[in-house]
């Protein structure tokens, strides 16, 4: 995937040393290109609390899609008595197509790495996984290549820098759908055991990885740190949006003359940020977030990239993929494909997911045919919010965005086919079924 330019100004937190070493090359070259420097001096001269104050005055909050503060999970965990505390950094990437963690994993193992390092040292933890989608083998390679590395030169393992801890890192090949990337479901993936949701509380820095405190942090979140703690809270604070610093891995793909990945300030409208990639004309719709994402219109690109900017228009960041959907494309069509996926890719855990989505997908594949029922608009609409307030789990909330977000934004597209058997689009192929009237 193509690394785009970043806009001027912007400080390369993610990509800054990307190309300027060889990942599967000695560990000489990445500590020349800024790898592991920081660590080597905070482990030894401050103290965890110390750490986490750092990256808690910087604002670094999740890259996974919730946007939950970094330094809290630290806190929450280390402030639970036990006599075992667990890392976990979520690299398994679960939307299809999207390629923004796996970018980062293959081009900076280091960065991630020494992230995690930071993170269960702040934490109070001795263990840490890295888990990565098991099909993404350059990933899982150069990932356990930094891993190995570092310990054979100190930095981590038995007595890490000589200063009295370990920090023990595993890189986890994980396999499973979709849910697997929702945090307690690649939990309970790492440990073996079925993968499906538990209900929160307890969160996992109380209880997660064998009932023990554990912190899930995205690995964009960990690669961010060891920027964090080489130049100041204060500088990465200045960054993008005041409620939501720093930057973000964003994915370009569809109607784009310049699909790619781009390093960008968090706060920029969607606007800007397709701007970016130079949106082919007659722009119908932006889907941000991946299949489980939401639609935003034309004139809703105005709309903050930000957590709480896309989730009040339905969206949300999810995978950090951006799609630009052309005008000779039916939303009806594409929405109702992505919540087959979707429903497929859910374990089944709770009815109105299992069922639920199901029946959002048959809803939909009735307006491609033309063979929707009355009350098919209204079900569609009522069946989502039933469906996201009786949520378990991530996937579980956000699978209804898509019809959701198109019957809010594209009301005059879904209701053509769910009331009147026509596409728009010239797409669907729908079938007016005539009611036979008997004397």
């Amino acid at each position: 995937m193509k690394i785009l330019a970043s806009p001027k100004g912007v400080p390369q937190i993610l990509t800054g040393r990307f190309g300027k070493y060889d990942p599967d090359g000695p560990l000489a070259a990445a500590e020349q290109a800024g790898a592991w420097q920081a660590w080597k001096k905070a482990a030894v001269a401050m103290s965890p609390a110390q750490v986490t104050r750092i990256v808690a005055d910087a604002g670094l909050r999740g890259r996974g899609g919730a946007g939950y503060p970094a330094a809290t999970k630290w806190r929450a965990a280390a402030a639970v008595d036990a006599d075992r505390r667990y890392v976990v950094a979520n690299g398994f990437e679960a939307d299809p197509g999207a390629m923004v963690d796996r970018t980062l994993m293959e081009n900076d193992p280091h960065a991630i790495v020494e992230g995690v390092a930071f993170a269960a040292f702040a934490a109070g933890a001795s263990h840490a996984y890295i888990a990565v989608r098991a099909n993404l083998a350059v990933a899982l390679k150069r990932l356990s290549a930094a891993v190995r590395v570092a310990e054979e030169a100190g930095y981590i393992g038995s007595n890490a820098l000589n200063a009295g801890f370990d920090i023990h890192i595993e890189v986890t090949p994980v396999e499973g759908s979709m849910v697997v990337g929702e945090e307690t479901v690649l939990l309970h993936a790492i440990e073996n055991k079925r993968a499906q949701p538990d209900q929160r509380p307890p969160y996992p820095t109380a209880r997660g990885l064998w009932d023990r405190p554990t912190v899930v942090n995205n690995v964009a979140t960990l690669a961010a740190v060891p920027w964090i703690m080489a130049n100041g809270a204060a500088a990465f604070a200045a960054v993008g949006d005041p409620a939501f610093p720093g930057t973000q891995l964003v994915q370009f793909a569809g109607a784009f003359k310049k699909p790619g990945i781009v390093e960008v300030p968090l706060g920029m409208s969607v606007r800007k940020l397709i701007d970016i990639a130079d949106p082919l004309p007659k722009l119908k719709a932006v889907l941000v977030g991946g299949p489980a994402g939401g639609f935003l219109s034309p004139t809703e690109l105005d709309t903050l990239y930000t957590p709480e900017a896309l989730i009040a228009q339905g969206s949300m960041f999810g995978s950090g993929s951006v799609l630009a959907v052309g005008p000779d494309t039916c939303l009806v069509e594409m929405a109702t494909t992505l919540e087959r996926f979707l429903s497929d890719e859910a374990c089944g855990k709770t009815i109105p997911c299992r069922i639920g989505l199901r029946r959002l997908y048959e809803i939909g594949a009735r307006a491609t045919t033309g063979l929707s029922r009355p009350d098919d608009a209204k079900n569609l609409v009522d069946l989502g919010n039933d469906v996201r307030a009786a949520a378990l789990c991530g996937l579980e909330y956000c699978a209804p965005n898509l019809f959701l977000t198109g019957m809010r934004f594209f009301a005059d597209e879904f209701n053509a086919h769910l009331l009147h058997g026509t596409c728009p689009a010239g797409v669907c192929n729908p079938v007016r079924v005539a009611r036979t009237v008997t004397a």
